[in-house]
């Protein structure tokens, strides 16, 4: 049985001695459509219900770095996402909030470093001091090729990008989370429990190495290595792999890569509960569902929370169901007496047998990752992405003869009533998003945004830090396309084969 107190290596039971007692996770929601006004209008009414961090979704133009109007864009413009072009769009995103005083998660991942370097330059604008700003990048590029597809270049330039974000943002913003390294995504494409846990340790320590190997002191940048995970339907099995992660990420940082600060070993981490698990079907239900999945990140240690909105799978959520998932989180918080213990679930037999198996079984995938020559082989060879193909076609052979149950699709069906309203995007909002950016580049002195971007050119195809060159071409209303593009042709594209 575990026997360490909270906030002790390996932090099986909590990355601090007390927890949600001293201080509650973070309740963010993660938002983002058409433009930027309209977003900021959602930000600025999510934050009067009481969310504590913003959570920013990009459009797919913008995660594949495409400007509005490129031909690809088409009938995406704004869709899942907010539309973010340049430094003007990321200024009027957080008009009038006030970015020294809130934190903010960007779901942003193959441009991660253009639009972390439009939020430096708002918040510069804004007076902050960098050194103090603080939030979250997502940033990782490796589960794109396993699970989500939202890639630009091939893995090893990428791996680039990365590790020179790492440097330069240890210098220049000490209290930003540099990565958010995603199992959330290999769970949505359909991985078990302990594989969410394996490719995502196994994807951490491919950007640890590559960050040693670029000459970096592991205790310099891992404080500020970040984690985002799935809660999914299985609520004790839930609990236990949040606790299992903790222990084996703690283990690997020390044993493996020589990490003496505590904080290059604690094992930091947002929780959005499970896409995958919403139903069409009655979608009341989801309700439910959202309220159990977040209970479990909560139960599991969240340092930060996302609860789904009950019809996220008719759509993007109305602002009522927006409102409803943050309510969740605040009974939670504040009406079921949850958060008053560390690890309230630590020393039950059963929590602690699940525990362990999660971290074997985890424990185990990542030798096999390493026998294969580490986490970039194991994904050119296809063996983690056919692992995730494997599993979650077995789970849906076992709805499909009725084994697994889940509630209104293959049980306890009923006739469905009128479709509940959903929330649609105004089709005239992408014309408007094209118009402001075709006006942008008529506008700003493109002899200096053609320098700018030929010296970011210039430093892909040396050894330089790229951060500093996107922060310049940025500063020009330089467009995501175009600084992208710049790097394209020094990089090329990634291919699936």
């Amino acid at each position: 049985m575990n026997t360490e107190p909270p906030g002790q290596y390996p932090f099986t039971r909590g990355i601090y001695p007390d927890m949600y007692r001293s201080r509650l996770w973070t309740m963010r929601q993660y938002a983002g459509f058409g433009t930027a006004e309209e977003s900021n209008r959602r930000y600025r009414y999510l934050l009067s219900q009481g969310i504590t961090g913003l959570s920013v979704a990009f459009d797919l133009p913008t995660q594949m770095g495409l400007d509005s109007d490129h031909p690809l864009a088409a009938g995406e413009v704004g869709r899942v996402g907010v539309a973010i072009g340049s430094l003007a769009d990321m200024q009027r995103l957080f008009e009038g909030i006030e970015l020294a005083a809130i934190t903010t998660s960007m779901t942003i991942n193959a441009t991660a470093a253009i639009l972390l370097s439009f939020y430096v330059l708002v918040a510069r604008s804004q007076g902050a001091d960098l050194r103090k700003i603080s939030g979250t990048i997502q940033n990782d590029i490796l589960k794109e090729y396993i699970a989500r597809g939202t890639y630009i270049y091939p893995p090893r330039p990428a791996m680039r990008i990365i590790t020179d974000l790492f440097a330069w943002a240890s210098r220049e913003l000490p209290e930003w989370n540099t990565i958010s390294i995603s199992g959330y995504h290999i769970r949505e494409a359909g991985s078990t429990a302990i594989q969410e846990v394996a490719f995502t340790l196994a994807d951490a320590i491919a950007y640890v190495s590559a960050a040693i190997q670029a000459g970096l002191d592991v205790d310099t940048f891992a404080p500020r290595l970040s984690f985002f995970f799935n809660s999914h339907n299985n609520f004790l099995e839930e609990i236990a792999k949040f606790r299992a992660a903790r222990r084996l990420y703690a283990k690997i940082m020390r044993e493996r890569f020589g990490a003496r600060n505590p904080r290059s070993m604690m094992l930091r981490f947002h929780v959005q509960t499970a896409g995958s698990s919403l139903t069409a079907q009655q979608p009341d239900v989801n309700i439910v569902r959202v309220s159990l999945q977040a209970l479990a990140a909560v139960l599991g240690g969240a340092q930060s929370l996302h609860t789904n909105a009950k019809d996220e799978a008719l759509g993007l959520p109305t602002e009522d169901a927006a409102r409803l998932a943050l309510r969740t989180q605040q009974i939670i918080a504040h009406e079921t007496g949850v958060t008053n213990t560390a690890d309230p679930f630590g020393g039950s037999h059963h929590i602690e047998r699940l525990t362990d198996e999660i971290e074997r079984g985890a424990a185990d995938y990542i030798q096999r990752i390493d026998a294969l020559g580490g986490t970039l082989a194991a994904i050119e060879k296809g063996f983690i992405q056919n692992e995730i193909q494997n599993a979650a076609y077995a789970y849906q052979q076992s709805i499909e003869r009725g084994e697994a149950i889940v509630v209104g699709v293959n049980k306890f069906q009923q006739a469905e009533a009128e479709p509940p309203a959903t929330f649609r995007i105004d089709p005239e909002l992408e014309k408007q998003q094209i118009a402001r950016l075709r006006d942008l580049r008529a506008s700003r002195d493109s002899s200096a945004v053609n320098t700018r971007l030929s010296a970011l050119e210039s430093a892909a195809r040396s050894s330089d830090n790229l951060l500093p060159h996107i922060l310049g071409c940025a500063e020009a209303y330089a467009t995501v396309g175009e600084i992208s593009d710049r790097l394209r042709a020094v990089f090329g594209e990634y291919h699936e084969s």
